[in-house]
């Protein structure tokens, strides 16, 4: 039955069929290629979609100990976790909920490996490699960048920790394509695959943009069996935001048109607080029915409602003049935005909404007590 209520703005809302449809592109390089796929929680989150997502995935990679709770509490499959660099006080809750753990360095395996083992002995252990090449487009988001702390170079690997790992990790991608993950791929195998005898799997990390239409599915299938012959191994994939690519919108309302040299619509949510990608990355968010500027009769610039100067969308233009009231929906916010959400300013959250295929809606508000208790 269709959900009648109407939903008070701002909000993320993902679509359980477009959701769906990038779940079953992803089962069927699983099936194709005998990967396995694992949800990066770091890029989506979203709870309320766990009961579809675990149907197609085969578990969770967290980077921390509360992303491997919510793995363990909501999708209870295989939990990874990873960080770069794990704490004394929370190791044993670590490896009491993972089936696998990889460590940044080979310093920090040594030093946590025997009391794993202690705590979980099926526990698979892993390290996480910095192939040295990437094509990532900014460096913010670079993980194999110069002076980059994540993952273990060449020059840096201590072959003491041979006798305890089950594989190698390496991610060097941001939302490319399979020839990116070729160019890496050559370079983790040039410099480390003397060490592959007796692994049991290889994680390719994330960042592929699989679910991108115009993505070569078929020849990340070719890949990633080629690669699977030779070695001998399993192969896992971790993506964030192919699972949650253009899935859902962030919906918000105009609260005021003000008039400072151009018209600039004062919208209910904020760039700064959700969606801060796009003055990170930086780029720029697509809304609905909306064009570049002066392409539409009716320009304006969309502007938060924090007290920050550049907490700015950008110039859009539209048919129809925006008035108060108006919504104004953000196109494909649901990987990277609430996950990073923050309540600067005091701002509200937005509420996130699931909306099933029979049209009914879970849905989780946030208010004052959410601001609050992020303080003392």
């Amino acid at each position: 039955m269709a959900d009648k209520r109407v939903l008070k703005t701002p909000y993320y809302i993902c679509y359980e069929e477009l959701l769906e449809k990038n779940l079953q592109i992803l089962d069927y390089v699983q099936k194709q290629s005998g990967a396995k796929i694992i949800l990066a929680l770091k890029g989506f989150a979203m709870w309320s979609t766990f009961g579809l997502v675990k149907k197609y995935l085969y578990g969770c990679t967290a980077s921390g100990l509360y992303e491997a709770k919510l793995a363990k509490d909501e999708f209870g499959k295989e939990v990874h976790t990873y960080s770069p660099a794990f704490r004394d006080d929370e190791i044993k809750q670590i490896a009491t909920i993972s089936d696998h753990i990889v460590f940044n360095s080979p310093t920090q395996l040594l030093k946590y490996v025997q009391k794993v083992k202690e705590i979980n002995p099926n526990i698979h252990i892993s390290l996480r490699i910095n192939p040295e090449v990437s094509s990532s487009p900014v460096d913010i988001y670079n993980p194999c960048a110069i002076h980059s702390r994540l993952g273990t170079t060449l020059k840096n690997f201590d072959e003491a920790v041979l006798p305890y790992i089950d594989g190698l990790n390496f991610h060097a991608l941001c939302e490319q394509d399979v020839d990116a993950l070729i160019d890496v791929l050559k370079a983790f195998e040039d410099k480390f695959s003397h060490y592959f005898k007796g692994l049991k799997y290889i994680n390719f990390g994330g960042g592929h943009h699989i679910t991108k239409k115009g993505y070569d599915v078929e020849k990340l299938i070719d890949v990633i069996k080629d690669f699977r012959q030779k070695y001998g191994v399993e192969v896992y994939l971790e993506p964030g935001e192919a699972v949650g690519w253009e899935c859902g919108d962030l919906v918000s309302s105009v609260l005021d048109i003000v008039d400072n040299g151009m018209k600039i619509a004062i919208l209910d949510t904020s760039a700064e607080a959700h969606m801060p990608d796009t003055l990170a990355m930086p780029y720029r968010a697509e809304v609905l029915d909306a064009e570049m500027p002066n392409i539409k009769k009716y320009t304006y610039k969309l502007a938060g409602n924090t007290c920050l100067a550049g907490d700015v969308m950008g110039d859009y233009s539209f048919d129809k003049p925006l008035d108060a009231g108006d919504r104004v929906v953000f196109k494909d916010q649901i990987h990277y935005t609430f996950v990073k959400n923050t309540t600067f300013n005091g701002i509200k959250l937005p509420s996130l909404v699931f909306k099933k295929k029979d049209g009914s809606c879970i849905v989780k508000e946030f208010g004052y007590n959410d601001y609050k208790e992020r303080l003392s």
